[in-house]
């Protein structure tokens, strides 16, 4: 290390080059590197999707599940396998554990599904395989079109900017709200079938048979080869009106006689509303790892050409919702300005102690770093966003730690009349093992979060890899950067004759002479270690004190910080066999009751859906100028509540990897009876209980489903069967698919569909409807039951199993943690049926994993630590010594949660009480490093531990409080806008990181002040053990 040392000063300016290239080019990466707001994870979940218009979930769960399950459950790796089985879809989602090979996994999916296919009903829609990231779960734009124009217009020109969309490499997949599909309709009059004799078999094989294109072969006679086609596809719809379907001598009957063809959509399954009016919206969904503000920008510029177009319809209005790209530059610039306040209030500080050359010195390692690990950042392809740049925050007051020992150390130096080049030559070598040991030991404290498991490991990953480029770099600069500099340029400070007194006799003198704080520092360090036991007894009883005082605070825990969001929703369920149009009556009905609510800037109404009426996404104004998102619902409680017959959920996104619920119950058992009544028994009870509340179960819903049974004895007398029925009442539902044809203005092709008129295409005609047989037309009465069943609701297995789930939130005031240990009892006395076991899942399971990881690295990160300072010292005793300063660290934590009133977060305190492990050991190493240095010189242990701590007090008071300043802001939740001249207080960026920066605030303060006294006071018991043994 010293020959490095000693290589950057002789080569002073190939280090200035290399400081200017980090410069230069580290200011390049952080124009150019991908910025977005959550971390871009990747999700180990990969979803297989089967649609099937119509099936019953019973008969999805039978015929595509099980088939499906049979085939994936072989595949290696898998954690748990979801099934769910609902009308017209059935879906397997596997999730993996967090590492596997996601592409192996993704493979070995596609050919499980691919030997399942042949097992599937041939009906069945091609399965989908797809793997599941953040990006892909959320659109970074939602683009609203609205306004006075036909739906085939608003339709048609979304679809136009999807496909010019989804050309671009930034743009992963653009969804449409309120699209529908297309189809060529044909509807057919019952009467004038009857009256011709016709059946829907005669239609299906009439269309079907003259649209297709038949290869004639071709002719080769020795004179030529000529290739002979019969084309007959369907060109337009004149061409399926033309179509004959009865000759009658000369009398020929066409489709045009009998029925009606037209182009039309499938009938809706949603509706799309912006504030109130009908609506079509592009979700916009970004393909990980890109910029969002570059995406939403390309996006933004691609609608504005093409209303710049003259064929743009006047009556056509644009509006963005969900505009993620605005919250990331928000963020982005708060926290950016929160970086830029952290660095002035530490360089404020420095040169009010050092001066102002010795400031710029220490000054040029903040920028010098940072840049250093965004360029390590971009080498690894990972992005900037929220976590990065909380990192960056952190790192601030620890990173010119090492530059402020190296710069203090020559100061003093100099004033002792050694020229600046020798000077700094030996404050680097002088520090440069106490510095290595010091970023050892805060690197080795962060090292272990790099293998946390599961989402959260991945989303938090961010963290430990940011601060471990930032504090390597830093490192750099204090060793060999900050000492060429120093050499070049530095100064000693100007220092008045009483404080060059004071300066020698801080390094030989007599300490009585000390005026000011540190004669004050020295008086109290001198009666302290007059007591070693005493004192030592005391930091243990304000250790059990603060824990009891927190204990009984009852602030409790939590997962994640609540952070106030940028939109909420609202969702709206009922029960029974609602059309529709009834749901979307519904809708209106509260969208008028919300729509004069304060505070609020728009909504994004959507009807149907899952299980559902339908929800409407509302956005407030900015957070600026309105109440939190939590008041606001309170006040939308209030009006809502009022609406009868409905069950109104609000949920807005959380902070950190995404989940659903808090809290889900799910009930498992081979009984299905079982299951739904204990459902029912915890729901009953959940709707009582003080702490829960916006409950919701996946049991079976009421409603009526209709069959058909058919009597297959009486059938067989009418040559009937299930298909012909099965065929004959999709003329009045959904209608009858009898081919296909590709129209011009359509990319893909258009289903041609027979049904009924609207106004003969109802439940009570069912009983009417005749079949084509041998006999002539037979009602289907002749052989068929007509039955009302209680309604299918989803199926959901998990491993193989049917479960069902009781879902609930815990209100604003009670903390998960707390309550779990409650909510198992009660469900242990609620008497469920044998056959059912329940298993407490929801945010509390990754809550758990995470807190028990992160106790297992804080053992390791104390190991870790123990091995860098056992070499350094070569002392178990003094090892043991710095350790315990981490463990009363921890003290300064509960101390600094009790004076905020936070609750302590799983994560965000937790990381806290890791990180200080690796800052406060810093203080201590140069404490100790020091000590050794005066008793190797021959002092006393006595005096050599007061003229340590008279020595260590400004640098150790200097790290500390730059450290503190750089997080301050967080800890207050602040903004301060430098640009705009403001400061603003509860930005949602800083809400994010307050726990975790006041956990390391109140942890480093309370180190400090254990260092600066207990330390000395451990020494000193060493001592009198020592003096005991030699005797």
């Amino acid at each position: 290390m010293f020959s490095l040392i000693d290589a950057s000063l002789n080569r002073a300016r190939s280090m200035m080059v290399m400081l200017v290239f980090i410069m230069i080019m580290g200011s390049i990466t952080y124009t150019i590197i991908p910025k977005e707001s959550s971390p871009d994870i990747t999700i180990p979940i990969i979803y297989v999707s089967v649609e099937h218009s119509g099936i019953s979930p019973m008969d999805a769960e039978r015929l595509i599940v099980r088939p499906l399950e049979q085939e994936l459950r072989a595949i290696e790796g898998v954690k748990e396998m979801t099934s769910t089985a609902r009308e017209g879809n059935a879906s397997v989602m596997l999730e993996f554990a967090v590492g596997a090979n996601l592409d192996t996994a993704l493979t070995d999916v596609r050919e499980a599904v691919d030997l399942a296919k042949p097992k599937l009903p041939n009906d069945s829609d091609e399965p989908s395989v797809n793997e599941v990231t953040l990006a892909s779960q959320e659109p970074v734009l939602s683009v609203v079109f609205y306004g006075t124009v036909p739906e085939r217009t608003l339709v048609q020109i979304a679809r136009s900017f999807r496909d010019n969309l989804e050309s671009y490499r930034q743009v992963l997949s653009v969804d449409i709200a309120g699209d529908r599909q297309d189809i060529v309709e044909i509807l057919v009059d019952p009467l004038l079938m009857e009256s011709y004799q016709l059946d829907q078999s005669d239609i299906y094989r009439l269309i079907s048979l003259n649209n297709r294109v038949v290869a004639a072969g071709f002719t080769d006679n020795g004179f030529g080869r000529f290739s002979v086609n019969v084309p007959s596809v369907f060109n337009s719809l004149k061409d399926i009106l033309e179509l004959p379907i009865k000759v009658d001598g000369k009398q020929v009957v066409t489709f045009g006689d009998i029925a009606e063809v037209r182009r039309a959509f499938r009938d809706p399954d949603s509706y799309a509303r912006f504030n109130g009016e009908q609506a079509v919206v592009l979700d916009i969904k970004k393909r990980a790892g890109e910029n969002i503000i570059e995406t939403v920008e390309l996006v933004k510029q691609e609608i504005k050409k093409a209303k710049s177009l003259s064929s743009w319809p006047e009556n056509l209005m644009i509006e963005y919702t969900w505009d993620q790209s605005e919250d990331v530059q928000v963020m982005l610039n708060d926290l950016q300005n929160n970086i830029l306040s952290a660095i002035i209030l530490v360089v404020i500080v420095i040169v009010a102690v050092l001066g102002g050359r010795t400031a710029f010195l220490v000054g040029v390692s903040i920028p010098g770093s940072f840049l250093t690990g965004l360029l390590m950042l971009s080498l690894f392809g990972l992005t900037v966003n929220i976590v990065v740049l909380f990192s960056f925050i952190m790192a601030v007051g620890m990173l010119v730690d090492g530059a402020i020992v190296v710069t203090e150390f020559a100061e003093r130096r100099m004033q002792e009349g050694v020229l600046r080049g020798h000077a700094y030559r030996d404050a680097a070598k002088r520090m440069a093992w106490p510095i290595i040991a010091s970023t050892a030991t805060t690197l080795s404290a962060f090292a272990p979060l790099l293998f946390w498991p599961d989402v959260t490991g991945e989303f938090m990953k961010y963290l430990p890899i940011t601060l471990i480029a930032t504090l390597s770099a830093s490192l750099v600069m204090a060793l060999l950067v900050v000492p060429v500099l120093g050499s070049l340029i530095g100064q000693p400070q100007q220092l008045t004759a009483n404080q060059n007194r004071a300066m020698k006799l801080l390094h030989d003198g007599n300490m009585e002479d000390l005026t000011g704080w540190t004669r004050l520092y020295y008086r109290t360090l001198k009666l302290a270690i007059a007591h070693p036991i005493k004192i030592l007894l005391l930091a243990i009883a304000v250790t059990v004190l603060v824990g009891l005082s927190y204990n009984r605070a009852g602030l409790g825990a939590e997962f994640f910080p609540e952070v106030d969001p940028p939109f909420f929703t609202l969702k709206v369920r009922a029960y029974g066999d609602l059309s529709l149009d009834e749901k979307d009556q519904i809708m209106k009905d509260i969208e008028a009751i919300i729509v004069d609510t304060e505070y609020l800037s728009g909504f994004y109404t959507k009807t149907g859906g899952k299980n559902e009426i339908g929800q409407i996404q509302i956005t407030p104004v900015d957070w600026q100028y309105r109440v939190s998102v939590r008041d606001i619902i309170k006040e939308l409680k209030k009006k809502t509540d009022q609406y009868a017959g409905v069950e109104i959920e609000y949920k807005f996104p959380k902070a950190g990897p995404p989940s659903k619920n808090d809290l889900i119950i799910q009930l498992s058992s081979m009984s299905f009876d079982d299951l739904i009544l204990s459902a029912r028994l915890i729901r009953e009870w959940a709707s009582n209980y003080a702490s829960l509340e916006q409950i919701n179960d996946s049991t079976p819903k009421p409603g009526i489903d209709w069959q058909v049974e058919i009597r297959r004895d009486d059938a067989s007398r009418f040559n009937a069967d299930t298909t012909m029925v099965g065929n004959t009442i999709q003329f009045m539902t959904n209608g009858l698919k009898i081919g296909g044809y590709l129209p011009d203005d359509a990319s893909e092709e258009v289903d041609i569909v027979v049904r009924y008129p609207g106004d003969k295409r109802d439940i009570g005609r069912l009983e009417k409807l005749r079949v084509k047989t041998e006999g002539g037309l037979v009602p289907i009465t002749n052989f068929a039951n007509i039955v009302a069943e209680p309604k299918q609701g989803s199926i959901k297995r998990v491993n193989g199993q049917r479960i069902i789930n009781v879902s609930a939130d815990i209100k604003e005031g009670y903390n998960l943690a707390l309550e779990l240990p409650k909510i198992e009892r009660a469900i242990n006395q609620l008497n469920l049926p044998r056959s059912v076991s329940f298993t407490l899942r929801g945010q509390n399971e990754e809550q758990n994993n995470s807190s028990e990881f992160l106790k297992h690295a804080f053992i390791v990160a104390l190991a870790a630590i123990a091995l860098i300072l056992v070499t350094q010292f070569n002392s178990f005793y003094q090892a043991f010594l710095i350790l315990s300063a981490i463990v009363f660290s921890t003290v300064g934590v509960f101390i600094g949660l009790l004076v905020f009133q936070k609750p302590f977060g799983i994560i965000m305190s937790g990381i806290g009480v890791i990180a200080l492990a690796g800052i406060v050991v810093n203080n201590n190493i140069v404490f100790i490093d020091t000590y050794n240095h005066q008793i190797s010189r021959g002092l006393r242990k006595k005096e050599a531990i007061l003229r340590t701590g008279i020595q260590r007090l400004r640098p150790v008071l200097l790290t500390t409080v730059t450290t503190i300043l750089g997080l301050l802001p967080m800890v207050l939740e602040m903004n301060i806008d430098l640009i705009h001249q403001k400061v603003e207080f509860g930005a949602p960026s800083t809400q994010w990181w307050s726990q975790l920066a006041t956990s390391v605030v109140g942890g480093l303060a309370f180190a400090t002040l254990l260092t600066l006294i207990l330390t000395p006071c451990l020494l000193m018991i060493q001592r009198e053990k020592a003096v005991e043994k030699d005797r």
